[in-house]
């Protein structure tokens, strides 16, 4: 069995998965205030994500990254790694994260084999912080940024949701900090994903031109070809050796080279991000345990299944009634 390609020529290296929906922070982009999050039977067990995970990489995918909802909330995240780490041929363990299990963590992290990480930052106004994420503290993540630093990782890039009239007055604050730090950053447009009372997603709409635009009044940006297998452009400045990322799903749709799939946390294989076409890998682990080629052939046939492009709009309305806790970022 060889590698995973879709009906569009697209050769899926990357994947994607949510080891909980659950959080400690409550993003007003990203989740209701009070939400109902799935009972623990229905999520995947680490010996089956361990399992979904060499099934991937026997099947070509070169690097994964784990998500949530918040992955440092999940019970044995720790053993997890270490076994995702020790997977051969993934060239790549990643981790998307809020920060704020970083100062705990950081170090078991590295040593156990995780090679990147994304850290989610949308304000450095302690205030506004706590706005935006309900629950978060900005010194907590912070300090996560830089203990992160100390246990030697050295691919880590923050990520930025900007809101027009939330926090759009920070692009500049955020990519100093960002070359402060010595780390990366991509600035990321609203995703439609969920529907939220706390603003209008229309409204606060603010496109990655704009921001690469405010960004240019400051600092040359130097267009590259680098990638880490993820949809962010990359640009340099001359005068640090941290990358600007703008990740645009509205305005500069990247489905064309598509390399990613999704598994949620209750194991199911999103083709997109952006539609519902989705396969129960949960139900073949559970019907067959331990059958990593039946596991494999279920992955292949939903292939076929990846459609060609999402259709995101600008205007404020939903097109996906999951949240993206449950989607894995």
């Amino acid at each position: 069995m060889s590698a995973l390609v879709d009906g569009f020529g697209r050769t899926v290296r990357y994947l994607r998965i949510s080891v909980t929906d659950r959080c400690d922070f409550r993003c007003v982009y990203c989740m209701a205030e009070e939400m109902t999050f799935l009972p623990r039977a229905k999520l995947l067990t680490l010996e089956e994500i361990a399992m979904l995970s060499q099934a991937f990489v026997e099947l070509g995918v070169e690097k994964i990254r784990l998500t949530g909802g918040e992955p440092l909330v999940r019970n044995g995240i720790l053993t997890l790694v270490e076994k995702l780490g020790s997977l051969a041929g993934l060239r790549e363990l990643a981790m998307t994260t809020n920060g704020s299990g970083l100062v705990k963590y950081a170090e078991e992290l590295r040593q156990g084999g995780l090679d990147r990480l994304n850290i989610s930052l949308d304000s450095l106004k302690p205030e506004r912080f706590k706005s935006l994420t309900r629950t978060g503290e900005l010194s907590q993540v912070i300090a996560g940024v830089r203990a992160a630093r100390r246990a030697g990782f050295t691919s880590i890039k923050l990520n930025a949701v900007l809101l027009k009239g939330r926090n759009d007055d920070e692009i500049l604050d955020l990519v100093n900090f960002a070359r402060d730090e010595a780390v990366d950053i991509s600035f990321i447009e609203e995703m439609p994903l969920g529907v939220i009372s706390e603003h209008n997603r229309g409204e606060t709409f603010l496109s990655t031109d704009a921001v690469r635009s405010t960004i240019e009044q400051y600092y040359q940006l130097l267009p590259t070809t680098e990638s880490t297998l993820g949809p962010s452009r990359y640009y340099r400045m001359v005068d640090s050796p941290s990358r600007i990322g703008f990740i645009s799903p509205h305005s500069h749709n990247f489905c064309d080279a598509c390399n990613r799939v999704r598994v949620t946390a209750e194991g199911r294989l999103l083709l997109c991000l952006g539609n519902e076409h989705s396969v129960d890998l949960r139900a073949v682990l559970r019907r067959y345990p331990g059958d990593i080629e039946r596991l494999k052939e279920s992955i292949v046939s939903a292939m076929k299944k990846k459609p060609e492009r999402h259709y995101f709009t600008t205007d404020g309305e939903v097109q996906i009634v999951r949240f993206m806790n449950s989607t894995g970022g």
